[in-house]
């Protein structure tokens, strides 16, 4: 197990597709509301990073600057933008072995295993992540299959943790819900396994309570002549 004490928030970065907001938003709801731990949640928005360079989406190859978005010191966690969290993610950093570089799911699907990686940011062998190799195809071809790194530096992480929607024998205990063929907001993948899981966070974090019970009560309230609690924005309704 890691010897690090994690003494300061998670770091977790995550894929950010304009294209797909909604997905951003409601993965990083999911992720904090279930934490037991602090957590810091960065988008990795592309026009503010260092290097250009994308694929299908805006963070194909921005994933593997978290090394070095982190200064290159202690444990980070880069997610696609298409997850739902079911689970605490302070178990999942609980699982970092200082033994390897990155631990990723090494599922069947090996064009998958960096679709959620946890880096090791300040193992030597990371350190070659910089913004002028990421950006160079030349010298990065093929960091999706973890190239940068020998077999024996890329750890294991147990499949409940990167569990891939309509590729995966169907399970009831999933920890990170990877919608990879699109998120149950679209009509193709509506019925897919965990949609109704996702539609019930996407709901949550889309609601909020009424003004009476979030501001009734505060220096911002007033009230009518008949006693009704309103905003001092409509002086006229409000008795002096």
């Amino acid at each position: 197990m890691s010897a690090q004490t994690y003494a300061q928030p998670l770091p977790i970065y995550i894929g950010f597709d304009h294209r797909q907001a909604v997905s951003y938003n409601v993965l990083q709801f999911s992720i904090f509301r279930r934490s037991s731990k602090p957590v810091t949640i960065a988008p990795l928005v592309l026009p503010s990073l260092p290097i250009t360079r994308q694929g299908l989406t805006p963070f194909t190859y921005s994933r593997f600057l978290v090394p070095w978005l982190n200064g290159f010191q202690g444990w980070a966690l880069f997610l696609d933008t298409d997850y739902l969290c079911l689970a605490d993610m302070a178990e999942l950093f609980a699982l970092c072995d200082d033994r390897y570089a990155a631990m990723v799911s090494k599922n069947e699907k090996r064009f998958e295993w960096a679709s959620m990686i946890l880096f090791n940011c300040g193992h030597p062998a990371n350190r070659v992540l910089t913004p002028d190799y990421i950006e160079d195809p030349q010298r990065c071809r093929f960091p999706h299959t973890m190239d940068w790194l020998p077999n024996e530096l890329v750890g294991d992480l147990p499949r409940e943790w990167n569990h891939l929607v309509g590729y995966d024998p169907p399970r009831n205990d999933a920890k990170l819900v990877h919608y990879t063929q699109g998120m149950p907001v679209f009509e193709e993948t509506s019925g897919s396994e965990y949609s109704d899981h996702w539609k019930l966070e996407h709901q949550a974090a889309n609601q909020t309570r009424g003004w009476v019970e979030l501001m009734g009560h505060s220096v911002h309230a007033g009230a009518t002549a008949d006693g009704r609690k309103v905003a001092k924005l409509h002086p006229q309704s409000v008795v002096r």
